[in-house]
């Protein structure tokens, strides 16, 4: 049986249905989605350096329909990670949260854990997906991070982009590699080039006060962007966390298994306290029922067309037609789940749109050698320019010696 929010176009749903937040807070905006009772402790998403606040657009559906209430958030344009940790502080101030539950994938999970390490009397727990404890790995592996804010902007999605895994993937796990890319072409190259100094500056997690039980680890066990060692250092220092091994998912098993993860972190939430609050969710009776009844109106309506039918029949001794208008319910209150159907794009649509984000995420990659080409020919030409705006300043000044 299809899942609610598992067809194509279950993501126009969620932004017809969530609104998007931005707010400035000093020099900094965020973005951010914000969903469920307001009364409940929230779990806060960070999501990785191609990641935006709308990755997590399935974890806000599934928990908030059970009573959480989860923040997904973007990274804002910062450049060191005490930068960071200042902001995110001021943040949580300006949206009235003090004490958070945080969930972070690759850079995300980093970030989460420097949070938990310097402010640890504002974190209540911690969920770390795909994570690692320190930078010094990125740093050897990008000797150009030191002008990578001078670097253009495509080259550095064509960097971002190649830590993603190219060729077959299975259905699930291509659906989130396409949904992934989308998002980092919305990214600027100022968001991008922040993102990618957060993980090259030299920086470690240090000891936490917050206490193993309250950590969960969720990891994936085929391919991933961060190499095992540095997830297995992550094992190693909170050896008495919960783990959680997804047998498959690639890096964004929160897109590609959502099921599995919105159960573990059903799971993270209930062993740590976190009460859901079903009865505070808009659309929802205290029994758990649907607010505007849209059931027991179904069911009404059927009942009646039944008996309509019956009595048609004995009339008219024959069976009546069948109507090829179907009946619709109404509803003026807040989100009811959309049927199975609701948001689903026809197969060859679906396959076109899965193409060209195929086609331009491959264009990216396979221009690496023109790129390469680019940067040495305008670093030479930089530095004769150099050369010989020099060797001009000392014949002028030679010049005016001579007279």
């Amino acid at each position: 049986m299809r899942g609610v929010f598992s067809a194509p176009g279950d993501f126009i749903y969620f932004k017809s249905q969530v609104p998007l937040h931005k707010i400035p807070i000093g020099t900094k905006q965020w973005r951010y989605y914000d969903f469920g009772p307001k009364l409940v402790p929230p779990l806060i998403c960070l999501p990785s350096i191609a990641g935006t606040a709308e990755v997590y657009y399935k974890q806000i559906m599934s928990l908030s329909t059970k009573g959480y209430r989860i923040i997904s958030v973007d990274i804002p344009r910062v450049w060191d990670h005490h930068e960071w940790i200042q902001a995110f502080e001021k943040f949580l101030d300006a949206i009235d949260v003090h004490h958070v539950h945080l969930y972070g994938t690759s850079l995300g999970g980093f970030l989460a854990q420097l949070f938990a390490q310097h402010r640890p009397r504002r974190v209540r727990s911690l969920i770390l997906s795909n994570s690692f404890l320190e930078t010094q790995s990125f740093s050897t592996a990008m000797p150009w991070a030191p002008i990578v804010g001078w670097s253009p902007s495509f080259l550095l999605k064509r960097y971002v982009l190649t830590g993603i895994r190219d060729g077959p993937h299975e259905p699930f796990i291509a659906d989130s590699v396409d949904f992934v890319v989308a998002q980092v072409e919305t990214l600027s190259k100022d968001d991008l080039a922040a993102r990618l100094t957060l993980t090259t500056n030299s920086a470690s997690v240090g000891s936490l006060l917050l206490t193993d039980s309250n950590i969960t680890i969720i990891d994936t066990n085929d391919y991933c962007a961060i190499p095992q060692k540095l997830k297995d250092e992550v094992i190693e220092r909170y050896p008495g966390a919960r783990r959680a091994e997804l047998k498959s998912g690639g890096d964004f098993p929160f897109l590609s298994r959502p099921d599995e993860v919105n159960l573990h972190l059903q799971l993270h939430l209930r062993r740590v306290g976190v009460e859901a609050r079903p009865d505070l969710v808009h659309g929802k009776s205290k029994d758990g029922r649907d607010g505007n009844s849209s059931k027991q109106n179904r069911d009404e309506r059927d009942e009646d067309e039944s008996s309509s039918k019956e009595n048609n029949a004995d009339s008219s001794g024959g069976v009546p037609p069948k109507s090829n208008h179907p009946s619709s319910s109404s509803s003026s209150s807040s989100p009811a789940l959309p049927p199975d159907d609701a948001g689903v794009d026809s197969a060859e649509n679906r396959d076109e749109q899965l193409t060209m984000n195929n086609s331009s995420r491959f264009q990216l990659v396979n221009t690496l050698p023109q790129v390469c080409v680019g940067v040495v020919y305008y670093y030479y030409l930089y530095y004769y320019l150099s050369i010989f705006i020099l060797y001009r300043s000392l014949v002028n000044y030679q010049l005016l010696l001579d007279i």
